[in-house]
């Protein structure tokens, strides 16, 4: 992972950009708002983030990219989550290693379905 540090900086210094996607989840209900998260992926390093959940967590399900409702091909994907996970309110969790993945959070547990809406892309 030093190693691969090493490299991106390496690149940045001539200009090379190596792409960063931001995501973010927001639930309004009745003008308050019962989930505000964020997620940067930046080189398969994923940094989630929390910033509040009327629950006290956000609850993540992270499914692989091509895995959706709509696939027929590979159906069982969705009953095989890549990860699964909670970080409480005001709080992060990062994680190496993760790329091409669908991102579903929810203020609460088990509510995240493999239909589960897809976020769009703020930033590359």
């Amino acid at each position: 992972m030093k190693f691969q540090a090493l490299l991106y900086f390496l690149l940045s210094l001539f200009g090379c950009d190596v792409g960063k996607s931001t995501f973010v989840d927001r639930i309004v209900h009745d003008g308050a708002t019962s989930l505000d998260s964020r997620t940067v992926v930046e080189a398969g390093v994923a940094r989630f983030e929390c910033l509040s959940s009327a629950s006290g967590q956000c609850y993540y399900t992270l499914f692989p990219r091509d895995c959706s409702a709509s696939n027929k091909k590979d159906a069982g994907c969705l009953a095989k989550p890549i990860r699964q996970f909670a970080v409480a309110d005001g709080d992060t969790r990062q994680i190496a290693g993760l790329r091409d993945f669908r991102l579903c959070v929810s203020a609460e547990n088990g509510a995240a379905a493999p239909g589960c809406p897809v976020p769009k892309p703020t930033a590359r």
